[in-house]
């Protein structure tokens, strides 16, 4: 589940709020255990994606770095040449 949260540091162009929502997801999924909460959940789950995402998105705002911009295409071929050699 957890392979699925990319870096979104460092990138141009920045982390779309698109990608913070669903790295949030993610990891509330993870913790939680469940990938659709319960109905007597939900409220809480759906809170606690909100309030990571806006933490994610603060951290990424205030991160500092003096290395290039990675360009995503070129993150993207890595990826998939990883899983290509690790499922082969």
């Amino acid at each position: 589940m957890c392979r699925n949260i990319r870096q979104l540091h460092n990138f141009d162009p920045h982390a779309t709020q698109e990608e913070i929502d669903d790295a949030a997801l993610q990891y509330v999924r993870k913790i939680s255990g469940s990938n659709k909460p319960s109905k007597a959940n939900t409220v809480a789950f759906e809170r606690a994606v909100e309030e990571v995402s806006a933490a994610t998105r603060k951290l990424l705002d205030s991160l500092v770095t003096s290395a290039p911009p990675k360009n995503r295409e070129e993150e993207a071929e890595k990826r998939k040449a990883r899983a290509a050699a690790r499922f082969a």
